[in-house]
């Protein structure tokens, strides 16, 4: 009795669930080949990051293997691709899936020969702006604005050719792994260095320029969400901060909405900024009230 009881039970859930998943609503895939697998996007984000770092993780040994990296990356990329591509927002089926998901594939794989370059210099602005790196061979094993940039910089590329869900997923993953949120979506010049990094969050439509320094718990973000008349949120306009050149933002600062920062500002920590600053400018938050008085203090 007990088990036919519990038999029932089940039954009424799982009719439950499949009543569900009808509703048309995303997330509903009972055939699950039609969306991409968390796991093999992950795996071949870091073997595209073996690719970029050549030997840091030990399975390099040689030309051969970097051959076979790249089919590798080929392979499971594309494969990813087409079941992102498989249906459209609308949820119609993709029926030119499989020359596009090979194209972008193709796209990125041939990219990173320039991602390599840019990685160059984002290195080298740890190396130089971090009195405690001893090695460039430090920072790429270990410093986590790193990883979470190149997995970005990968990211970016797929997210400009329209791939729907693996960029965010890739970077999603940097996420997860290091703290740092950046949105594939946003444009980053070349030298830039996250030093701690734990906490920063960097929007879709930011922009940033060329050697620019973030510290931890910066955030690049929105002040407010356009709505349209019926009130839905307004997708796809410029909504976060463009950084100039040489900008240095230091830890707990919040540079928020479309407004731009000029080359060479210095922008201190905890700094609620919501207005655009000309080239040069350096700005720090107010010191407290009770910290003058102490700070006047005779002692």
């Amino acid at each position: 009795m007990h088990c036919r009881q519990t038999a029932r039970k089940l039954s009424i859930i799982t009719e439950k669930l499949s009543a569900s998943y009808a509703d048309k609503m995303g997330v509903n895939y009972t055939n699950r080949d039609n969306l991409p697998r968390r796991s093999e996007v992950v795996s071949v984000t870091e073997k595209l990051l073996e690719l970029l770092f050549p030997g840091f993780d030990k399975r390099f040994r040689g030309e051969v293997d970097t051959e076979e990296m790249v089919e590798e990356c080929f392979n499971e990329l594309s494969s990813q691709i087409c079941r992102a591509l498989h249906r459209s927002s609308n949820g119609e089926c993709e029926c030119d899936s499989g020359s596009k998901c090979e194209e972008a594939a193709f796209m990125l794989l041939a990219k990173l020969p320039e991602i390599r370059e840019i990685l160059k210099e984002d290195v080298r602005a740890a190396y130089v702006g971090d009195p405690a790196a001893a090695s460039f061979d430090e920072v790429i094993l270990s410093y986590p604005g790193l990883k979470a940039v190149a997995i970005q910089r990968l990211a970016h590329i797929l997210y400009g050719a329209k791939i729907p869900m693996i960029p965010r997923m890739m970077t999603e993953y940097a996420h997860s792994a290091t703290g740092i949120d950046i949105h594939p979506g946003a444009c980053i010049g070349q030298g830039f260095f996250i030093d701690h990094g734990t906490g920063v969050v960097i929007g879709e439509t930011a922009v940033i320029g060329e050697k620019v320094r973030i510290y931890q718990g910066v955030t690049l973000g929105a002040v407010s969400f356009p709505k349209d008349a019926c009130g839905a949120l307004i997708k796809g306009q410029k909504r976060h901060p463009t950084i100039g050149n040489n900008v240095t933002i230091y830890s707990g600062a919040s540079v928020l909405g479309d407004i731009t920062i000029g080359d060479n500002s210095v922008i201190g920590g905890n700094v609620w900024l919501t207005e655009s600053l000309p080239a040069g400018t350096k700005i720090t938050a107010a010191m407290p009230e009770n910290h003058k008085k102490f700070a006047g203090a005779k002692r």
